[in-house]
């Protein structure tokens, strides 16, 4: 057993990432190190770096667990991503050149194609996430772009959940939001930002509900 710290940790990452330890589940890290090939140490290492990142939790004297999934959690993040990205896309009017936002809108151009019911729901968040990471890369604060890419992180899953239901509003969200930042309108684009990432209660509540249920299907 010879992975490295950071191939464990990307394994372990995606895991956690995607539920395929069950919600608050305590992980067998002897089970886990067999399945991975990883000896405890790499292993313990890349595990006590995704308690920073909020993927996994530690419990003295009971060992890893996964992250819980619930609708105050959700909502939580939901709220921790607006405020980043409300900051991200502030900074991106104000710093971004005109040639950075022409390559954003022939990004938006290119890809408006794929948001159809026809598109898997993850192959879209994947493209609204790059949509909105590209706006946080022209904010030019690299500490920014990395705190939203956590949170992506965290609640990926519960957006390929969620976009199913979004999929023919997302695209003229991304436009709108474009559009304000084009116009160098700072609390324009804030605004639209702020109203396209919000989610309720009882949206959270009925994705964690789905979620819960696609979790625990049976697997043949």
């Amino acid at each position: 057993m010879n992975t490295s710290v950071d191939q464990v940790y990307e394994q372990v990452r995606h895991m956690a990432a995607n539920f395929e330890f069950k919600p608050a589940e305590r992980i067998n890290e002897s089970e886990l190190s067999r399945k991975l090939g990883a000896s405890r140490t790499p292993l313990r290492e890349a595990m006590n770096r995704l308690i920073a990142e909020g993927l996994l939790k530690f419990e003295g004297g009971r060992g890893f667990f996964c992250q819980p999934l619930n609708p105050e959690l959700v909502v939580n993040l939901y709220e921790l991503r607006g405020s980043l990205e409300i900051g991200a896309v502030r900074a991106a009017v104000e710093r971004a050149t005109d040639d950075e936002l022409e390559g954003l809108r022939q990004f938006l151009i290119e890809t408006g194609v794929n948001y159809t019911d026809g598109t898997p729901a993850r192959d879209i968040v994947s493209l609204d996430e790059e949509f909105h990471l590209m706006i946080a890369r022209l904010a030019k604060n690299p500490e920014l772009l990395n705190m939203i890419e956590l949170t992506y992180e965290r609640i990926r899953y519960v957006r390929w959940i969620a976009m199913r239901e979004k999929i023919d509003i997302t695209h003229a969200a991304h436009m709108h939001i474009f559009e304000a930042i084009a116009a160098r309108d700072a609390e324009g684009a804030a605004h639209r930002m702020r109203a396209h990432i919000k989610t309720s209660v009882d949206e959270a509540t009925e994705t964690v509900e789905k979620a819960y249920s696609q979790i625990y299907v049976p697997r043949h």
